[in-house]
């Protein structure tokens, strides 16, 4: 199988032609959530960016096997190698047992990113669960000789790795500069031999909570080793993408090459995806910069810095609107001008669906005009060579927009299209727009509380019943009738078009 999908390799800083170790098939490992908090707009970004390549791999024929993990020990505050446990800190705070915390911000994990209309992953696996792995890991390390055992706690020997191989390849860190950072952080001293050396195995102490026996003593992973085990194990000792957060480059993705390369002896990721940050007023959102926006609060519109409730597929085309390598910098006018062209998007699919549906334009005899038929048969390829091109989705979703616009003429009588342009207009709008995409109808409206499915579809039903009474008024001349339905339902916020080929409504904000 042949790509033409290129993407940027964070590894060779620049764009490459994917070509996929083992062909069809694709291993793709992304870095998930720490959990031990509600997720937020900079968690949302991640996935919906892995999503869609995942669902674009799979839609170029590839066979992805795409594991994304379950962070649920071993993040230490601030990312350390001292300190608390993230999880058994909020644990302790909430007097319940980690797992309990783990679990339940695991599962309201899910239940966001569904609402978001982001796949699963075909393996989710936890840290806890593989903490033999990672102990196999480290030994495979320690046997190697790059690391080092220190009052019951192993720490990575940069040093020695260095003088081999080289540290700092993903980042473009040297030694001397990461040595130079690590001076003032005194965290381990004492255990060290470098400040710049990472755990890979931490010995408890007595307060802490989550702890396991291995042969150096009770403790519990470091941060940095779950990944790297559970990609070698679920992935193979080669596998094609591992992705996630460019905070994440250093250390967290230094370390894991250099955990790779020094068990096994060879790097384990051929290509390094990394999206890039969203923030506010410039600065990163995230937990440890206290200046996050739950999607909970996205959805409910509860919180100081939102105007108003936005929907889960605002939030998701807010995300795509960008490249995913670009920063995104919130603000309540870039999300509300993101409601506005997901409505355009979607209000021009659901009139395609229509105008799909009447016989009038399955007449063979209507012809195109000169323009729809360029736009249209240009539209496909055009969508493929941005989404070919690293993933332009911004590019895309400007194809789609001047497809809106042919979509727009067409209901207004401006402009005539045949069977089969009218056919190729519909699969391609509805082949990127919510298969790649993944901008689902169904959750337009849905902010928490009011919005599941079933009650949409409900809804829907409601008003078009409703406008069948208006037409059979009007079908008997009861033009008062008729009058007071259309004037009553533009009271209440629906706007209703009558059209030659029928009658079209959508609810306005």
């Amino acid at each position: 199988m042949e790509s033409r999908l290129v993407i940027y390799n964070t590894l060779t800083r620049q764009k490459e032609r994917f070509e996929p170790v083992n062909a069809p098939h694709v291993g793709m490992y992304v870095c998930g959530p720490t959990v031990y908090g509600d997720p937020h707009l900079g968690h949302a970004r991640p996935a919906i960016t892995f999503d869609l390549v995942f669902r674009y791999l799979k839609h170029l024929g590839y066979k992805v096997r795409y594991v994304r993990n379950i962070t649920d020990v071993g993040h230490l505050e601030h990312d350390a190698d001292e300190g608390e446990d993230k999880i058994a800190k909020k644990a302790r705070l909430e007097q319940l047992e980690p797992m309990e915390i783990a679990q339940y911000y695991t599962n309201r994990y899910h239940q966001y990113m569904d609402m978001l209309n982001v796949l699963r992953p075909s393996i989710e696996p936890h840290a806890t669960g593989h903490i033999i792995e990672q102990q196999q890991l480290v030994q495979q390390i320690l046997d190697n000789g790059f690391a080092y055992e220190s009052n019951g706690s192993i720490y990575f020997d940069i040093e020695a790795y260095n003088k081999k191989y080289k540290y700092g390849i993903l980042s473009g860190r040297s030694l001397e500069n990461i040595k130079d950072a690590s001076r003032d952080n005194l965290d381990g001293v004492g255990e060290k031999r470098n400040q710049a050396d990472f755990a890979l195995w931490k010995k408890a102490q007595p307060e802490h909570i989550m702890r396991w026996p291995s042969p150096w003593s009770d403790g519990f992973p470091g941060w940095h080793c779950e990944c790297t085990a559970m990609g070698r194990k679920y992935l193979g000792e080669t596998f094609d993408i591992h992705g996630g957060g460019m905070d994440l480059v250093f250390p967290h993705h230094e370390c894991e090459i250099a955990q790779a390369v020094a068990s096994m002896g060879h790097q384990a990721v051929k290509y390094w995806m990394h999206n890039n940050m969203l923030t506010i007023n410039g600065q990163k959102m995230g937990k440890s910069y206290n200046n996050f926006i739950t999607l909970e609060q996205f959805f409910t519109g509860n919180h100081p810095l939102l105007e108003k409730a936005y929907s889960p597929m605002t939030i998701r085309f807010f995300v795509l609107s960008a490249h995913y390598r670009g920063t995104v910098d919130f603000s309540n006018d870039a999300l509300q001008a993101a409601e506005k062209g997901y409505e355009k998007l979607m209000n021009a699919i659901a009139d395609l669906d229509r105008l799909s549906s009447t016989s009038s334009c399955h007449d063979d005899k209507q012809s195109c005009d000169a323009e729809t038929e360029r736009i249209v048969k240009a539209l496909r390829q055009k969508c493929y060579d941005a989404m070919n091109d690293d993933l332009a989705t911004p590019q895309v979703i400007s194809h789609l927009f001047e497809a809106c616009t042919v979509v727009n003429k067409l209901v207004d009588h401006k402009a005539t299209i045949c069977a089969d342009c009218l056919k190729e207009l519909s699969e391609t709008m509805h082949l990127f727009a919510e298969d790649i995409l993944g901008l689902s109808m169904h959750n337009a409206q849905c902010t928490m509380g009011n919005g599941d499915n079933a009650r949409e579809e409900a809804f829907g039903k409601v008003v078009d019943m409703v406008l069948e009474l208006r037409a059979k008024a009007k079908a008997d001349k009861d033009w008062a009738t008729s009058d007071k339905i259309r004037d009553e339902l533009a009271a209440a916020g629906f706007e209703v078009k009558d059209t030659k080929d029928g009658v079209t409504w959508k609810l306005n904000k």
